[in-house]
């Protein structure tokens, strides 16, 4: 593959096969020359997984301290809280017209779904089409509880779900171009923290195969994980 001039200039003074601390690689992305809008900083993860076993599969929720600097759309499908959904910050309020349009195909304007454990059953119907596109409540990505201000506070306070790919791959945002390094650092550490205590109990071996860093327009860095 031909790179150009641009790729070529940022690559010069490390090397992509050598892995780096957090720090080290910070220092590095630092030095990358940044476009004109606050690129997104992801740290993308191989696991030692069989993606196609069901109890191998790495899902769970990590409340990263500085949040992912994005600005997602919740949606709260209660019928018996909305003013608790109103009052903590929901951006839109729904109950069953909403289900409806979902199904017969109405454009979904939210980027995160939670509820109350009542709305599940009517929630149900939808699944096929929230599904697919990473929004169904799920308890497991604490999308789904008892007090749906608690849920949608934790998710405004830089709450965010992550799971394996087809590929044994975790891909998640870890912050913005314009944090701090110590804030990335301590979002990624956290992260990082988070996918290692949830290692299936029947994988053998390290969960982690590799850890890299990378932002929107940038080439990815090796990260050295104890």
């Amino acid at each position: 593959m031909r790179r150009g001039k641009r790729y070529k200039s940022v690559v010069e003074g490390y090397d992509q096969k050598a892995e780096y601390t957090i720090e080290e690689a910070l220092e590095i992305l630092e030095k990358f020359s940044a476009p004109k809008f606050d690129e997104s900083v992801e740290a993308h993860v191989r696991l030692n997984i069989n993606p196609t076993k069901s109890d191998q599969q790495v899902r769970a929720t990590v409340d990263l301290p500085h949040g992912t600097g994005k600005t997602k759309r919740i949606a709260a499908f209660t019928e018996t809280q909305e003013k608790e959904a109103k009052a903590a910050g929901a951006d839109i309020i729904a109950g069953t017209e909403l289900i409806e349009k979902i199904v017969a195909g109405g454009e979904i304007d939210f980027d995160i779904a939670v509820t109350t454990p009542e709305m599940m059953p009517k929630l149900a119907k939808a699944a096929r089409v929230l599904g697919p596109r990473g929004l169904m409540p799920n308890p497991k990505t604490q999308t789904v509880g008892p007090k749906i201000d608690v849920l949608i506070a934790g998710l405004k306070g830089g709450r965010a779900s992550f799971k394996n790919d087809n590929g044994a791959n975790i891909h998640q945002v870890i912050g913005k171009r314009s944090f701090k390094k110590d804030q990335l650092k301590e979002n990624f550490e956290v992260f990082i923290k988070e996918v290692q205590q949830n290692k299936p109990a029947t994988l053998k071996g390290r969960l982690l195969k590799s850890v890299s860093i990378t932002s929107t327009m940038n080439p990815s860095i090796q990260v050295k994980i104890a």
